[in-house]
């Protein structure tokens, strides 16, 4: 009896049956990986990833053996992974380290890679030049493949090498720093190279554009740029990744920033970069730039050993981004605005400017020193 006097929980009196306890309330279940990937996956059955930056033509320099086919381990890309992956277009970067002694024998070399690729998978892969072949390879089943960017030293102050480059099937132009018409700000060379890629149908890629360039260049240009490998720069500092200001005025203009998985521009000083930082970039350039402006660049065609995010360490897994995204209450129009229609907007744009453009504008013969003096 002091047991039970002493208890601090006993209420009943003496003789009294104590009442049940009310059982506790079941937990919520916790959301099954398997269904959230599932769901993942089959969205992007029918909202494929348009991809922005993909380096697998430099990459293969340094994997010479190689079977991509079948599944290459020495690569973080290869054509089953992007297939699980549910990519259904790829832009292949073309890009020339800045030091390079020959830039544009470089860039060269990495195209004829690329449409040696194209040409040799045709059950994998089709070379997409307009905006109809983006619809066509989609489908077909196949992965659109569009070249470029081409970095601008690789053109050597020449309109005549980018209408060359364009000829060759190269659709995106880097206007990174490094020649004299791109840095500090575009000289009035520049402003004809933003004219001339108007009319040539040439996506204009800012990815770590100088700010007095890329502002000029939004000014300047008649059709919307885009972001080929950018993160959030309020998140995270890095000479790629894109200020609120730029975000904004991008946005306005009509472009896209394909938001990078790579390690160094996503990192926020936590022990490991995660999917989850990768998530938070993309809702931070969605929230600046608004929702009709976000892309993916997986940033991949590394090779093995190169630093990659946690969860997200090939060409394979996009449906883990799109399983986080959903789990934090991303609706599927949401996902597929992300993962192709915004993209596809921009070419279709910048290929609609190009045929009105054309018509009224012949190619440019000017030169460098014509307009920017000796």
């Amino acid at each position: 009896m002091a047991d039970l006097q002493d208890d601090p929980q006993s209420t009943s009196a003496v003789g009294e049956i104590d009442p049940p306890a009310a059982a506790p309330p079941d937990p919520a279940p916790a959301p099954d990986t398997d269904d959230r990937l599932g769901r993942a996956r089959d969205l992007l059955a029918a909202h494929p990833v348009a991809d922005g930056h993909n380096t697998l033509a430099k990459a293969l320099a340094q994997a010479p053996w190689h079977d991509l086919e079948v599944g290459e381990s020495s690569l973080d890309t290869d054509l089953p992974r992007l297939r699980a992956g549910g990519v259904g277009a790829q832009f292949w970067a073309l890009t020339s380290d800045p030091g390079c002694p020959d830039p544009a024998g470089a860039t060269l070399e990495r195209l004829d890679r690329i449409r040696t690729l194209v040409a040799a998978s045709p059950e994998w892969l089709r070379l997409a030049l307009t905006a109809g072949d983006l619809a066509d390879a989609r489908n077909c089943g196949r992965i659109a493949s569009f070249l470029g960017p081409v970095a601008a030293h690789a053109l050597g102050n020449s309109l005549g090498t980018l209408r060359a480059y364009h000829v060759l099937g190269v659709r995106a132009l880097a206007l990174t720093p490094g020649t004299s018409w791109t840095e500090p700000g575009l000289s009035r060379f520049g402003l004809e190279v933003v004219r001339e890629s108007n009319r040539l149908g040439i996506l204009l890629d800012l990815s770590g554009a100088a700010p007095a360039t890329w502002r000029r260049t939004l000014d300047a240009s008649k059709a919307p740029a885009l972001l080929s490998r950018s993160a959030a720069a309020s998140l995270t500092q890095h000479p790629l990744n894109a200020s609120d200001d730029l975000l904004k005025a991008l946005g306005q203009q009509g472009g896209v920033c394909l938001v990078s998985f790579a390690p160094e521009q996503i990192e926020r000083g936590g022990p490991a970069v995660s999917v989850r930082d990768v998530a938070d970039h993309i809702e931070r350039v969605r929230e600046v730039a608004g929702p009709t402006h976000v892309g993916l660049s997986g940033t991949y065609g590394l090779v093995t050993g190169a630093p990659r995010t946690t969860g997200l360490e090939d060409a394979s897994c996009y449906p883990t981004l799109i399983a986080e995204l959903l789990d934090r209450g991303w609706t599927d129009s949401e996902v597929a605005a992300l993962t192709w229609e915004n993209l596809a907007r921009v070419i279709r744009d910048v290929e609609f400017t190009a045929r009105a453009t054309a018509p009224r504008r012949a190619a440019s013969s000017a030169t460098i020193e014509d307009l920017d003096g000796a």
